[in-house]
C-alpha cells in the first residue's frame, strides 16, 4: 500500500510513464474524513470514467482552516491509508492548499471530478481545468450520505 500512498514528485514520474501508456487520468480532491458510502459510491464512479484515479486530500492543517478546529476527525495519513485500501483508487496524495487548483495545475488531469452538490460556473478548478483542455465531471451526490451529517448523527446519540 506504501506504493499507493505517494508524494508528488513520483506521483509525476508515474503519471508520466503511464500517460506514455495512453491511459486517462481522473482527480478528485476533498478530506474524505468519516469515509462513508457516499464517498464509495463517488469513489467508484470517478474511478469508471478513466483508467486511472488519483484521489488528492486536503493536509490535516488545510482541513482545520476549512472546516474548524475540531477537524479532522482522522488524521491525513489515517484518510489516506483508507482510501489507499479501496480497489478504486489507484494513488492517493496530499495538498496543503485550501482549493486543489496547484495539484491540477501540476497534474493536468484529463477529468476532475466534483459531487454534484457543486456548481461549475463558481468552482476555482475550471479556469485551471479549461487552460489544460482538461474537463471537469460533476458526480451524483448521494443525498444524506456526508460526514457532516454522519458527525451530527453521532453527537445527537451521544447527547441522549
Amino acid at each position: 500500500m506504501g506504493d499507493i500512498i505517494t508524494n508528488w514528485p513520483q506521483l509525476s514520474r508515474t503519471i508520466e510513464r503511464r500517460r506514455l501508456g495512453g491511459e486517462t487520468l481522473v482527480t478528485t480532491n476533498g478530506v474524505f474524513d468519516l469515509l462513508h458510502v457516499g464517498h464509495i459510491r463517488y469513489l467508484q464512479a470517478a474511478n469508471a470514467l478513466g483508467s486511472l484515479l488519483i484521489v488528492a486530500i486536503n493536509s490535516d492543517a488545510c482541513t482545520r482552516v476549512l472546516k474548524g478546529p475540531t477537524r479532522p476527525f482522522v488524521t491525513e495519513l489515517e484518510r489516506a491509508e483508507l482510501l489507499a485500501a479501496l480497489g478504486c483508487v489507484d494513488y492517493v496524495t496530499l495538498f496543503d492548499e485550501p482549493t486543489p487548483e496547484m495539484f491540477l495545475s501540476h497534474f493536468r488531469p484529463d477529468i476532475h471530478t466534483k459531487g454534484g452538490d457543486y456548481d461549475i460556473a463558481t468552482m476555482p478548478e475550471t479556469a485551471v481545468m479549461e487552460r489544460h483542455g482538461g474537463k471537469i465531471v460533476l458526480l451524483p451526490f448521494t443525498e444524506g450520505r456526508s460526514t457532516t451529517d454522519l458527525a451530527a448523527r453521532i453527537a445527537a446519540h451521544h447527547h441522549r
